[in-house]
């Protein structure tokens, strides 16, 4: 991907330009333009936003992550079978991802997506979390987070998870 070494992950900002970003989703949209910092403020979302190094104030692309729990029911049996009968299992919620169209097809997606599982490896260590959970907005988005092996729920079309032990397994065998 040109120009890899130039690219940051940060958490939103003030001096960061909401106002030019366009995804194509009208939603993702609107909340970065006018959700996402009083998210950050509220603490009920950790909005990061990707930038370049050398245009701090272009965003590329965001994600947000959030604590947040599912019923042990709601998982597929071979999961459930591995981990305690706790009738809510502790996740990190992928709650949006998105990229600027301008941007798209470079790769960035993945970009954004590997650094939201990095950062949510690290956390889990001292908050746990059994997976990171996504809804995606729609089929196209499922299938980007099928090919990084989530998992679609059961009973919950567009709800995908990608275990805990699947994401340390990525980043310490590769």
């Amino acid at each position: 991907m040109p120009g890899e070494r130039d690219l940051i992950v940060e958490p939103i900002g003030k001096h960061h330009n909401r106002g030019d970003f366009s995804c194509g989703y009208e939603a993702l949209d609107q909340y970065l333009q006018k959700q996402a910092t009083q998210d950050a403020r509220r603490m009920v979302a950790a909005p990061f936003v990707l930038t370049r190094e050398s245009d701090r104030r272009t965003v590329i692309g965001y994600y947000t992550l959030s604590a947040f729990g599912i019923s042990l029911h709601d998982l597929p049996d071979e999961i459930v079978k591995r981990l305690p009968a706790y009738p809510i299992v502790p996740v990190t919620l992928l709650g949006r991802l998105a990229l600027d169209q301008r941007y798209k097809g470079q790769g960035l997606g993945e970009f954004l997506l590997v650094d939201a599982l990095k950062r949510t490896l690290k956390q889990s260590s001292q908050i746990a979390a059994a997976a990171v959970v996504v809804d995606a907005i729609d089929e196209e988005a499922a299938g980007f987070y099928r090919h990084f092996e989530f998992i679609n729920f059961p009973d919950k079309p567009g709800r995908l998870f990608l275990p805990m032990k699947t994401i340390a397994t990525l980043f310490t065998s590769g």
